[in-house]
């Protein structure tokens, strides 16, 4: 089982696929008389919690090689779990095969996946509470309270998988309290389950394009054949996921001839 490298970048396309959803909020900014003085688009990165509070609560600084505070609003999300859900597991013998595009005569395959629920932060930092709102209105009608994104799972094989994402819970936070050198930051953390699949590594094996099957009525080994059935696809030259028929040839015989693998005849 192990010792075999292999790796779908499933959890990678997934992450992706997360922060895409969230990369294009959008939060105004209006004078006195209501009118649009400002739009900011939100920006996003992938990064704990605890580093955007520090870098919230550090101060700025002129001097040359210090870190300047973080610039506020910001977003950031990770990947915070991975946990199994039997609920969804599927018959371990299906597989998915698709003719590899290099050589009709070889498909690849790959059996069932298993049923993950991968939990995600995504977590929005303000200077007030009104950019806290734009932000968090723009994210939660959409999530009802699941929001369902494609995934190309495994692009050689063609897999492209619905993932549900589950707004799990909202939590805010002000940090209005301390002392006065301290910033104001308004927190919103939302917790989200995606319940997506993960796939064990890809193999490969030969098209068949060929089935024989020798029939007789006699129990003693080795079996001598009475009749022949022969199987081929229709047409002859068509790959395993090219639509095609069945060609069934059926043939008796009574010389108590036996078919040898190894070489291929009737002796």
């Amino acid at each position: 089982m192990f010792g075999t490298h292999f790796y779908n970048q499933s959890l990678r396309r997934l992450t992706i696929a997360f922060g895409q959803i969230f990369n294009n909020i959008i939060i105004q900014q209006k004078s006195g008389t209501g009118a649009i003085t400002k739009r900011i688009r939100v920006p996003l990165a992938y990064a704990p919690k605890e580093k955007f509070i520090a870098r919230i609560d550090q101060q700025a600084s002129l001097e040359k090689g210090k870190t300047f505070a973080i610039v506020l609003p910001r977003m950031g999300f990770e990947l915070t779990g991975l946990k199994y859900d039997a609920t969804r597991k599927l018959n371990k013998l299906q597989k998915t095969v698709r003719v590899k595009t290099s050589d009709s005569t070889v498909h690849n395959f790959n059996y069932s996946p298993v049923p993950y629920d991968i939990s995600f932060s995504l977590y929005s930092f303000t200077a007030t509470a009104e950019n806290g709102l734009q932000i968090i209105e723009q994210i939660l009608p959409y999530f009802a309270p699941d929001y369902t994104v494609t995934i190309n799972a495994i692009p050689e094989l063609n897999i492209k998988r619905d993932v549900p994402i589950v707004l799990d819970d909202v939590s805010y936070e002000d940090t209005y309290d301390g002392d006065f050198n301290k910033r104001r930051a308004v927190i919103y953390t939302l917790a989200f389950t995606a319940k997506t699949y993960l796939y064990g590594p890809m193999a490969q094996s030969k098209v068949i394009r060929k089935s024989q099957a020798d029939i007789g009525t006699s129990t003693d080994a080795p079996l001598s054949r009475e009749e022949r059935i022969i199987v081929i696809p229709n047409p002859e030259s068509a790959n395993a996921d090219d639509d095609f028929g069945f060609t069934t040839k059926v043939s008796f015989f009574d010389d108590t001839k036996r078919y040898n693998p190894v070489t291929g005849e009737d002796e």
